[in-house]
């Protein structure tokens, strides 16, 4: 990966940029199959060519973002090296950046979780638990090395989890911030939450 903090445009295929766009217009209860493959500009069973149903539909919808989060985010945490606090400061950013950039990707598996099949709740948790196992593993390794001062690391990765994903309920493009200002006010957000200092890129 070039650049883990440039995300480009995404890579779906057209059912699933599709379902992306009728799903976050209108919920995944509120969708049918014909409406995504009308929007794909597919037959119905051209659509069902491709996936067998709307549920696998969502489930490699939110699997193609998750994929891409992690990938993202070892190759963030891969050109820190061994420093914990550029580790942190990296994996933040990567969080935030994915949130801004893949933000209907992003609200579509946050909100439906509650639409997803028992199977495909389980799996999505477990990628989303590996994720947020590499933030909390990273906290951990700052407050072993004293650079942070933080006395629960696995609430504080929650939290600051909490905190990026909400960015894809709010941000736009066109807004008064610019992506590289919500990255900077999360991550003053984040090295607050673990106890840092003001962080290396404020000196």
């Amino acid at each position: 990966m070039s650049d883990w903090r440039d995300f480009g445009p995404d890579t779906l295929s057209p059912p699933l940029r599709a379902a992306l766009v009728v799903f976050a217009r209108h919920g995944y209860h509120g969708a049918s199959i014909r409406m995504i493959a009308e929007e794909a500009g597919l037959s119905v069973p051209g659509l069902y060519h491709h996936y067998r149903s709307k549920q696998a539909i969502l489930a490699a919808l939110v699997d193609t973002a998750m994929d891409e989060l992690f990938e993202h985010s070892e190759a963030a945490v891969e050109d820190a090296g061994g420093d914990p606090v550029a580790r942190f400061e990296n994996l933040v950013e990567s969080l935030a950046r994915f949130h801004m950039a893949r933000s209907d990707q992003a609200f579509v598996a946050s909100t439906e979780m509650r639409s997803m099949d028992p199977g495909v709740r389980d799996h999505h948790i477990a990628q989303r638990d590996s994720q947020q196992a590499m933030l909390e593993d990273t906290i951990r390794a700052g407050v072993d090395s004293g650079d942070f001062a933080c006395e629960h690391p696995e609430d504080a990765a929650r939290a600051i989890s909490s905190l990026c994903v909400s960015i894809s309920s709010w941000y736009r493009p066109d807004g008064p911030l610019t992506a590289d200002d919500v990255v900077a006010r999360h991550l003053h957000f984040a090295r607050g939450m673990v106890g840092a200092g003001p962080g290396r890129r404020g000196r």
